[in-house]
Formats: C-alpha cells, sequence, structure tokens
C-alpha cells in the first residue's frame, strides 16, 4: 500500500482531478447499444461476443490508472476517492476527495468512512 503525504497527494491532484473527471463521465454513460435478441430469446451475433470493450474498458483502464498510483476509488459515479496516510502516531488514515473541491481538505480514520470526515485544520494524531 502507497502512503500519501499531503504534499504528494496535492502535487498529484491536478492529474488526479482529470482521471476522476473522465471516471465520472464513463460511470454515468448508459451502456452501450443492446444486443439484439434472435426470436428464440437468444442474442444474435452468431456466436460472436462483443468487440473492443468500449466504455466498459477504458473505465476498467482509468480505474486502473487511479488504482496504480495508490488511490481507492470509493465512488466512481460521485468522483469520491481516498490517499491512505499515516499520521506522526504511525496510525493510518485517508486523505479524502470528492470531484469538486478545490483541493485536499478534508481526512478520516478507515473504519470512519465519509460519514467521518475531518477537516485537515484538526489534523490526525
Amino acid at each position: 500500500m502507497r502512503v500519501w503525504t499531503l504534499d504528494e497527494a496535492s502535487a498529484a491532484l491536478p492529474e488526479v482531478r482529470g482521471l476522476v473527471g473522465r471516471l465520472r463521465e464513463l460511470a454515468a454513460a448508459p451502456p452501450g447499444p443492446a444486443r439484439r435478441v434472435g426470436g428464440n430469446g437468444a442474442p444474435s451475433g452468431n456466436g460472436h461476443g462483443p468487440t473492443g470493450g468500449g466504455a466498459s474498458g477504458e473505465l476498467r483502464a482509468v480505474l486502473t490508472a487511479l488504482t496504480d498510483r495508490g488511490i481507492v476509488v470509493r465512488d466512481p459515479a460521485r468522483g469520491l476517492i481516498d490517499f491512505p496516510a499515516r499520521s506522526s502516531s504511525g496510525r493510518d488514515y485517508l486523505l479524502c476527495w470528492l470531484d469538486g473541491e478545490d483541493a485536499i481538505e478534508w481526512w478520516h480514520w478507515p473504519d470512519a468512512g465519509f460519514a467521518g470526515r475531518t477537516p485537515l485544520s484538526d489534523p490526525p494524531t
């Protein structure tokens, strides 16, 4: 698990913001065109599966781009992510960012979730 400092997470935010924006677009997109159904109720297509991967393939790629950086994606539709961090006492916590926020200004303990978000002005110990 990668451990982020606030400075590192803040420096990564411009790139991460772009990835999260794209993630939200893809998560909100309707599924691709429905496959036609034959007269017997089975999908048509002569046994050929879907090609490419389209938006779902890109969605997976964006998720991977974030998770490979050590970012935890909590809610793709809302753009909620966490950066794992460690307090000076050695306790793990999460820097929390929601798409649309100007900066990383919140944190929470892993077991507290979004409801336990605390402003960084009241830092973890």
